[in-house]
């Protein structure tokens, strides 16, 4: 089978490269042919041609903005967000393999077929944030360009005067603040724009920005504000969805060559525009104006919560929802002169990243090779401004993670707010402050140090010490033997016949330990029974080893060890393990292996094991056995 996926999340940036690699990783294991075009923030890579689309068996769209389908008609296609392509990419590919998607028709372009999709995925709430990342994600690089114009503008040209900093009117600096300030006001009528055309297609573009211009212009409908990014999502929504109205309706087959570039975009805009002119820009407005006035009135302890709610979105879902509520509330208060909202959000942007950045340096028994590896970008991302670089580490291990980042993001926007830093373009990370976007550099970085500090030292409390491999040790000129232990390729290297029960009769996940360290006992594999179980129940401590999905793998490493081995058992009605998704353990694998394991034996198994078990049919294979031969054989497969 040959398929063929797209990428792409609102920032290409760190999903979009992630959900393509898990993507061509899955495929790889699993024997499908697989290339993966990535529509990140640099542009499309890895282009999809037109021969390989003709002869694909079917196309995966991973994507969290719009996606021209229009070059996938009649093939079957799979559209999906871009956290599923992260999470869940054997899944979606063996969707095909079962032949449970569907054939992408030409009638179906527009947003029929996302909503469709959207709809197995999270329903109306998917679809809306889809369409909403959307607009986003052609609407940031423009309020970062006008941004950064805007702050190297007053950095380098602007004077001090009793009024604040002016930029002198003959001088090139205020050009370019103008060409900033220009590339400002295309911010409302993009992100319109974009929500409107991700929702109906192309016609949906020009009402959408003709909305999106009338919401950011007050003049319009008398007010002085105008409707802000507010009101530009809804006059995005409300173009997308009049355009989609207008498609339905039947017209006569001479006017239908001139439906999409005249019918459409005009009727679509006047009732856009009319609509928000008489109903809609008036009220928004008013909530706009109110809630800045608000804001603006915030003091004291007030202005501490604000900061501690914005510091706590951005960090929670890194880049994700709450995070870009967070990101496009500052952005807001940038255009209405209020920078001292954007400051406290710069600095919490970066020190979800940089935190853990600081984590794998300073305390290095908490994380793998690979991990400490990790940390490096994921630092170098944070001074960038980029969240998404935690996201690896949020990952793994969400329940510590999350929570030290959103402290950490917490305590740096106090601070940032406590002393008045502002930022004066719509990004964050010490790129803002080394540009000269920032008001109060020094206590910026203080709130930042400040922030990833407290990340750092929460990672370290929360976090448990990993085995790190522990090298062979040598006695009177004797090889231990650890050293003499054979490499491990596949499980049945350190398993055997004696070692695998079809069976087990315990009823108590104690019971079922105790059963299966008698097995290793007979087989030679111990030196002490009690020694061993010690291990295993202390690492049953740590957290359960039910790893979910009907498997425990229990496993120790200990001087009782004499040499690596594994045994596998059977319980067919299931055990209690505390498992992670609370279903009992009928597949149980117990890993045993010497403390001095010069080549860290029990994670190589667990590696093994955790790769080959993600294979539902593997699973029911293995359940179904009634012979040790037979599950001898099967196991041969874990390599």
């Amino acid at each position: 089978m040959k398929l063929l996926a797209i990428t792409s999340c609102p920032n290409g940036i760190a999903h979009t490269y992630m959900a393509a690699e898990n993507i061509q990783k899955a495929a790889d294991e699993l024997g499908i042919q697989m290339k993966v075009e990535t529509q990140g923030g640099v542009g499309v890579e890895n282009t999809l041609t037109a021969a390989e689309i003709r002869e694909a068996d079917g196309i995966i769209i991973a994507a969290d903005r719009q996606v021209d389908k229009e070059r996938f008609k009649g093939k079957r296609l799979l559209v999906v967000g871009v956290k599923e392509g992260i999470r869940n990419p054997e899944k979606l590919i063996k969707q095909f393999e079962d032949g449970k998607v569907p054939v992408y028709k030409a009638e179906e372009a527009g947003s029929d077929d996302q909503e469709q999709s959207a709809g197995k995925t999270g329903g109306a709430v998917q679809a809306i944030y889809k369409h909403l990342m959307n607009g986003v994600s052609y609407m940031v690089p423009f309020i970062v360009v006008g941004g950064l114009l805007v702050a190297i503008a007053l950095a380098l040209g602007g004077e001090n005067t009793p009024g604040g900093i002016v930029i002198p009117e003959d001088s090139i600096w205020a050009t370019i603040n103008n060409i900033g300030g220009a590339a400002f006001g295309f911010m409302v009528p993009i992100l319109a724009g974009f929500i409107a055309f991700s929702i109906a297609d192309k016609p949906g573009l020009v009402p959408g920005m003709v909305g999106g211009y009338i919401a950011a212009n007050g003049s319009f409908y008398g007010s002085a504000a105008g409707a802000g990014f507010l009101g530009g999502i809804v006059a995005g929504f409300l173009a997308g969805y009049v355009v989609l109205g207008i498609k339905k309706i039947k017209a006569p087959k001479a006017i239908m060559p001139i439906m999409p570039i005249i019918i459409l975009p005009v009727f679509g805009s006047v009732i856009v525009g009319l609509v928000f002119i008489l109903f809609i820009g008036g009220p928004i407005s008013s909530v706009f104006e109110w809630l800045t006035t608000w804001l603006a009135s915030m003091q004291g302890a007030s202005s501490i919560i604000l900061a501690m709610i914005l510091g706590a979105m951005i960090a929670v879902d890194m880049g994700g929802p709450f995070n870009k509520v967070a990101f496009m509330f500052g952005s807001a208060m940038i255009v209405e002169g209020n920078y001292e909202i954007m400051g406290p959000i710069a600095v919490a942007i970066c020190i979800p990243p940089i935190g853990l950045g600081l984590a794998t340096f300073l305390y290095k028994r908490k994380f793998k090779e690979q991990d400490r590896e990790a940390g490096k970008a994921a630092f170098t991302m944070g001074l960038f401004g980029i969240t998404e670089g935690a996201i690896p580490f949020a990952a793994q291990d969400p329940l510590r993670v999350i929570p030290s980042i959103v402290v950490g993001s917490m305590t740096g926007s106090v601070i940032a707010m406590l002393f008045h830093v502002g930022d004066r373009v719509a990004h964050g990370g010490p790129i803002v402050a080394v540009l000269g976007a920032v008001d109060n550099v020094l206590m910026f970085f203080v709130a930042v140090i400040a922030g990833s500090i407290v990340t750092a030292l929460m990672i370290n409390f929360l976090k448990k010490d990993v085995e790190q491999p522990v090298a062979p040790t040598v006695e009177n000129n004797v090889t231990s033997i650890t050293e003499k232990q054979v490499a491990i390729q596949k499980l049945t290297d350190i398993t055997s016949f004696e070692l695998i029960d079809t069976d087990l009769k315990g009823s108590t996940q104690d019971e079922i330990i105790d059963e299966m360290i008698e097995k290793l006992d007979r087989a030679g594999a111990l030196h002490s029974k009690a020694a061993f179980k010690k291990a295993i129940i202390e690492r049953e401590k740590e957290g359960s080893t039910g790893i979910g999905m009907n498997i425990a793998i229990p496993h120790g490493k200990s001087d009782a060890v004499k040499k690596a081995s594994v045994v596998f058992g059977v319980k067919r009605n299931g055990v209690d393990w505390n498992s992670l998704d609370g279903m009992d353990a009928k597949l149980i694998f117990m890993i045993a292996v010497p403390e001095r394991s010069a080549n860290n034996e029990h994670l190589k198994i667990l590696q093994m094991l955790s790769r080959k078990l993600m294979d539902e049919e593997y699973r029911e294979q293995l359940l179904a056995v009634a012979t040790k031969e037979k599950a001898f054989e099967l196991l041969e497969d874990i390599a």
